[in-house]
């Protein structure tokens, strides 16, 4: 992708997702986490919307161009549209990279009770999530992708609320992008 290319990708994926953002002068919404907040992101109305799709897979395989991949996915909810656009489009652009989902409860029957899709013992996985905050829930996807006996080559996220997330991941030695930051939504 040419970087002209990938600017207006990122203008049209920039415009949806200002759509999807709230902001209050007071902290009136309740993160998953139950803190307050006086913004919230979301994100699944860009993510399974089809043109948002597209440009979040399109984005999503830009940013793993280089980079020796074998699954794609995360937390159920929030990763699934975004992992399976990316691995759709990564069959187009004639480099499969099958998506995989972890469930927040194992299910009580089958043979892999909190992972679902392709995500094979060896694999190198990328864990993708729409908003990260203080990176807790993106951990606990980390830690159960290697539980299975895969390597994490890469964390993506959507949206960067700026709250710690990125840095609490680094610590813990990930690599860590997102394609937005907070900032970007609040330059409206």
């Amino acid at each position: 992708m040419t970087p002209r290319e990938r600017a207006s990708l990122r203008a049209q994926l920039l415009k949806k997702l200002r759509n999807s953002f709230v902001y209050n002068a007071d902290p009136v919404f309740t993160l998953s986490s139950g803190r307050k907040s006086r913004f919230y992101i979301d994100c699944k109305k860009v993510t399974l919307d089809p043109e948002g799709a597209i440009l979040v897979g399109r984005l999503m395989l830009d940013a793993l161009d280089g980079l020796e991949v074998d699954a794609i996915g995360g937390m159920t909810l929030g990763a699934d549209p975004i992992a399976v656009a990316t691995a759709i489009l990564s069959f187009d652009a004639d480099r499969p990279i099958p998506a995989f989902i972890i469930r927040k409860e194992p299910k009580a029957h089958g043979a892999s009770p909190l992972v679902e899709g392709t995500l094979t013992k060896g694999a190198r996985a990328v864990v993708v999530d729409d908003v990260l905050t203080s990176g807790r829930s993106t951990e606990r996807t980390i830690d159960i992708v290697k539980e299975v006996g895969c390597a994490v080559v890469k964390v993506i996220a959507l949206v960067d609320r700026k709250e710690g997330g990125r840095e609490h991941l680094e610590s813990l030695g990930y690599d860590v992008q997102s394609l937005f930051t907070v900032e970007d939504l609040l330059k409206a």
